[in-house]
């Protein structure tokens, strides 16, 4: 028989051991308890597995409040484990919503648990490619950008919101010309009345059709299509049309139908923003952690996933970054290279490059700046410049220091960036 795995942390006042079995139950052929219908038999194809329990210590506090233990009049010490359950396939099938539903939904609510989390999902090879794969992935994305080798460098346009469709349009020829790989669209910018997709998307690509007829550089812009789902196909189509190579869409408010349903629609990479993940995952305790977010996502079929930016300005620890960039990278399938591009954002400029190299040991990434080329001190072409020569240097083993000695527009970036301006 088939199965697939979750492993969760959970917090609890009561045994371990017994919440799993819970947890298996709830989230298969069961309940809170054995029920008219469950017989052995049915238990046996379609009951969940607990496959392990360990044990992590206990807490005197509880992470979360819990009415239904309060009622009981059950306290601490509230005990801590992880816990792996493997499910049969055939309870769910290819169907990437009811496996979302399967491997967390009401776990969540739990009576018995005072804190609880999806860790990660481990899925058999068959069964994952009973789902989407990514169209372009990371060696798509290299053919369509023509970056054979090291990372693609890109940046946001901004500002995020305000400009029209000619506005933006002049600002992309800008950027195109300043040397960068790859342009993305702001989350919160997608259709304003401002710059409606039906004119930005043309002048837009007017520019880079120019830029490539010049240069022989087609740069990627991921336009941010994020609306209902006919709609986000129609925007695809547009984009397409006009010889566009990427869209964007807000993973978590669109969901998966919607994802899945754009990625059938279209061949153009599919750029994955997870912006509010944190409400998922900043919780200890509470939520969904990135090994299983992102292979929930993949299976949606995206090419590009954020995974924020070392020493950048959001909440994320460097080592959840570093992790999430390397599941993005890992197969989920034997067979087929189904790679996404983790794409490294927020606060990112030359001098983050050493670091992001050190913990990824590879390029096969997109490297996003958006002060740290704007506003270098010569520009936004120097800025790029400095991105480049900060990864040349650190990819031969170089420090950026001596590679300033003759990088100037490097030598600039450390100067200003550096000192905190």
């Amino acid at each position: 028989m088939q199965r697939f795995e979750a492993s969760y942390l959970i917090e609890t006042p009561l045994d371990p051991a017994k919440v799993a079995q819970v947890m298996a139950g709830e989230q298969s052929s069961g309940t809170f308890t054995r029920v008219h219908g469950e017989t052995d038999e049915l238990r046996a194809r379609s009951r969940a597995e607990v496959l392990s329990v360990v044990d992590l210590g206990t807490s005197d506090t509880p992470s979360l409040p819990n009415a239904y233990l309060e009622r009981r009049g059950v306290a601490g010490p509230y005990r801590r484990a992880r816990i792996r359950l493997a499910f049969p396939v055939a309870n769910v099938g290819a169907n990437l919503p009811t496996l979302a539903a399967t491997a967390a939904g009401n776990l969540f609510d739990l009576g018995e648990v005072t804190g609880l989390r999806l860790e990660s999902l481990s899925l058999p090879d068959a069964y994952r490619r009973a789902f989407d794969m990514p169209r372009q992935g990371l060696a798509g994305t290299r053919a369509l950008t023509g970056v054979e080798t090291g990372p693609l460098v890109g940046s946001i346009i901004k500002p995020n919101v305000g400009l029209s469709a000619e506005e933006t349009g002049e600002l992309v020829g800008q950027l195109c010309a300043a040397g960068l790989d790859f342009i993305k669209d702001d989350e919160i910018c997608a259709n304003p009345s401002h710059a409606p997709l039906a004119a930005r998307v043309p002048a837009v690509m007017r520019r880079v059709r120019d830029h490539a007829e010049r240069t022989g550089k087609k740069v990627m812009v991921a336009f941010n299509i994020t609306d209902e789902t006919d709609a986000m196909r129609r925007h695809a189509d547009l984009v397409a049309r006009e010889g566009g190579t990427c869209v964007m869409a807000s993973l978590n408010w669109c969901g998966f139908s919607a994802i899945q349903t754009l990625r059938r629609s279209t061949d153009l990479a599919l750029h994955g923003h997870r912006n509010g993940y944190g409400a998922l995952s900043r919780a200890p305790l509470l939520g969904i952690g990135f090994q299983a977010y992102q292979v929930l996502w993949r299976l949606a079929g995206v090419d590009h996933m954020h995974v924020h930016g070392l020493k950048g300005k959001f909440a994320q620890e460097d080592a959840e970054v570093i992790e999430s960039a390397r599941d993005c990278v890992t197969p989920l399938s034997s067979s087929e290279d189904d790679r996404v591009m983790p794409a490294f954002s927020s606060g990112q400029w030359a001098g983050t490059v050493p670091a992001t190299y050190a913990a990824t040991g590879h390029a096969d990434l997109l490297f996003m700046a958006g002060g740290g080329i704007m506003a270098h001190p010569d520009g936004p072409s120097a800025g790029v410049a400095s991105i480049r020569e900060a990864w040349e240097a650190v990819m031969a083993g170089e420090g950026l220091p001596e590679a300033a000695q003759r990088a100037p527009a490097l030598a600039k970036a450390l100067a200003f960036f550096g000192s905190g301006a």
